[in-house]
């Protein structure tokens, strides 16, 4: 899981590429890597759902304040709600993949 939050964090603040490859909408980008760490994360904390949808929003954030200091990215509210989003939709994944727990 911490291997892809790195990972994440590292697209997150490097220069945009035509050569980096997504869903072709930003928004769609942060909730599909956020519903992945949210599975990542019931995957390795059972039972402790909230705490940990909790704490990647705050990373989400983190994210967020870290871009407003770059360049050539900036800080979005519309992609802290994407993140959110990608977040609870992951979260209700879970259950269907048949590890760890929902809240």
């Amino acid at each position: 899981m911490f291997v892809a939050m790195l990972v994440l964090l590292a697209l997150s603040l490097a220069p945009p590429s035509p050569l980096m490859s997504g869903t072709g909408w930003d928004k769609s980008n942060h909730a599909l890597a956020f519903a992945v760490l949210a599975v990542l994360g019931a995957w390795a904390w059972p039972g402790r759902a909230l705490a940990v949808l909790a704490g990647l929003l705050a990373y989400g954030g983190l994210i967020e304040v870290l871009q407003s200091f770059t360049a050539h990215r900036f800080a979005e509210w519309g992609d802290l709600l994407a993140d959110g989003v990608g977040l609870l939709l992951g979260q209700a994944l879970v259950p269907w993949l048949g590890r760890g727990n929902s809240p």
